[in-house]
């Protein structure tokens, strides 16, 4: 793992990303971080990097990123990220208390713990009411946590997968929570053999009940990122560029909003839905979905952004634009009540020098906790 320019936005960014990264925000998008009272962070698997944005003191955008080989799933509560990488499960933790700023930032994000899981090709993380993480293990089609002692446990498996094997049979990649507990997962295919799910890639998708074991929805082209959100469950059906919910009594997806882009990754504040587009790879595995037509249809290109989403009329409201180095997203997660983030990486010098301890029970008269 490499660590990259601080942060890379406007204005503060360094000469050599602002060439290689360009993130342009609607008019209005900062003004809606300030009123939500959040900050965001994505992540970017093919530039290998997690961003934070949030804002300056004069209310421009607040940039910031590091690198990490591989970076996915996402999950965050404002004080704690877990984090997918290429072999390791990350738990960043932030390090500031309240009210203490470091460097105009209001938040210190520093990697505290790291499973080694090995290359499972994880997706979707997230965190149960056991406060341990929970995530799509997709080369072994399961829902897995962390182990001790061995690469991951696995936890749940679709009933149409007959083995636990490192094929990625399905690619199993999404994860919904409900009340503190897996209840939906996306896949793209049932297929039940190595790498079957590519061809199924067009209307093989289905979004499947944890609890049963049955598919609750059927026909998706290449469905991501399923989440619970008052009162609905919430997914992208990533090969038509639709954003939607799962009308689960009759068993339909019903979109709200077309997104000119392979949706992966949703995040969710009151009634806003933030969304990852990205633009499609030119190879068979995104190319020839039905999104290709609806993109010549509405006679645009596809485009890597973050749109934010009215849930209640479907219209796309804000958005970042992203060009340059950047073309692929996978996850984006909230940070509630976060002006300013950043993150500490692993080679320069500050992670040595980023100190704290933990008093919380220490007595300095007796030198006893």
């Amino acid at each position: 793992m490499t660590e990259s320019a601080e942060d890379s936005g406007t204005p503060d960014a360094s000469a050599e990303t602002r060439e290689k990264l360009l993130l342009t925000p609607s008019r209005q998008f900062p003004d809606w971080l300030a009123e939500q009272n959040i900050s965001l962070s994505f992540s970017t698997y093919q530039a290998g990097k997690l961003f934070l944005i949030g804002l300056q003191q004069d209310g421009r955008l607040s940039i910031f990123e590091r690198t990490f080989n591989r970076c996915m799933g996402l999950w965050a509560d404002g004080q704690t990220i877990w984090m997918s990488a290429l072999y390791q499960l990350w738990r960043m933790e932030n390090i500031l208390p309240p009210g203490q700023l470091y460097q105009g930032y209001d938040r210190v994000y520093v990697p505290q713990v790291g499973y080694t899981t090995g290359d499972i090709d994880i997706h979707d993380v997230a965190v149960d009411d056991q406060d341990r993480p929970v995530f799509a293990a997709t080369l072994f089609s399961c829902l897995a946590t962390c182990s001790e002692r061995f690469s991951f446990k696995p936890l749940w498996q679709p009933p149409f997968i007959s083995k636990l094997a490192a094929e990625d049979r399905c690619h199993l990649n999404g994860l919904a929570m409900r009340d503190g507990k897996p209840a939906y997962v996306t896949a793209v295919s049932r297929s039940d053999v190595n790498d079957g799910w590519r061809d199924r890639r067009i209307d093989g998708g289905i979004l499947l009940d944890v609890d049963s074991g049955e598919i609750a929805l059927q026909g998706l082209s290449m469905p991501h990122s399923p989440r619970w959100h008052n009162g609905r469950l919430w997914l992208s059906n990533a090969g038509t560029g639709e954003f939607g919910y799962a009308d689960l009594e009759r068993g339909r997806f019903e979109p709200i909003a077309f997104c000119p882009g392979f949706l992966r990754g949703a995040a969710f504040v009151g009634d806003f839905a933030i969304v990852g587009l990205s633009l499609p790879r030119e190879n068979r595995t995104f190319t020839g979905l039905p999104l290709d037509d609806r993109l010549k249809k509405a006679d645009t290109d596809a485009r890597c952004a973050l749109q934010v989403i009215d849930l209640n009329s479907g219209d796309i409201v804000h958005w970042l634009k992203i060009e340059g180095v950047v073309q692929e997203l996978y996850d984006v997660s909230v940070l509630p009540g976060v002006r300013r983030p950043m993150a500490i990486g692993f080679v320069s010098d500050e992670i040595r020098r980023v100190l704290t301890v933990d008093d919380t029970d220490w007595d300095p008269k007796t030198g006893l906790a």
